[in-house]
């Protein structure tokens, strides 16, 4: 692989990252398999998961409840060789009550840890591991049940 191919690649994880920061800010759900492969598998605290439904459940159960959200990605470590890569992330996810612009708020961060593999529509996540360090908030505005902050 050459350098330049290289960076090209790190350049389109990153932007996907950014995407899907940018998906779930606008609940745009459809747009799911622009960053995920449809075959992958996740966890995002509530136990392992796989598949395209499972996934847009799990961002719905929590994103349609709340009003806006601002998902923040950054201090990317991405490594690419040949058609597989890995990224870590750290993400910061601030959720607002709906119909209260300004009320209570609850945060989440933690970070991203994604494998990624290139296929022929481009790079996908076929792994997510989403680990959360530490919560704040109201974590009502999200309609938590059984404690499970996912």
């Amino acid at each position: 692989m050459t350098e330049l191919q290289a960076l090209l690649d790190e350049r389109e994880i990153s932007r996907a990252l950014s995407r899907f920061a940018r998906i779930l800010d606008e609940k745009r759900w459809d747009d799911l398999p622009d960053v995920f492969a449809t075959d992958r598998s996740f966890e995002y605290g509530g136990g392992e998961k796989q598949g395209m439904a499972a996934l847009e459940e799990q961002m719905r159960q929590f994103l349609d409840v709340c009003g806006p959200t601002q998902h923040l990605i950054g201090s990317l470590l991405i490594d690419v060789d040949g058609d597989q890569g890995t990224s870590r992330a750290y993400v910061q996810a601030r959720h607002q009550r709906r119909d209260d612009p300004v009320g209570a708020i609850f945060d989440s961060t933690g970070e991203y840890r994604d494998r990624w593999e290139r296929r022929p529509e481009g790079w996908r996540i076929v792994r997510r591991d989403a680990i959360w360090f530490l919560h704040s908030g109201d974590p009502m505005i999200l309609a938590v049940k059984d404690g499970d902050l996912g």
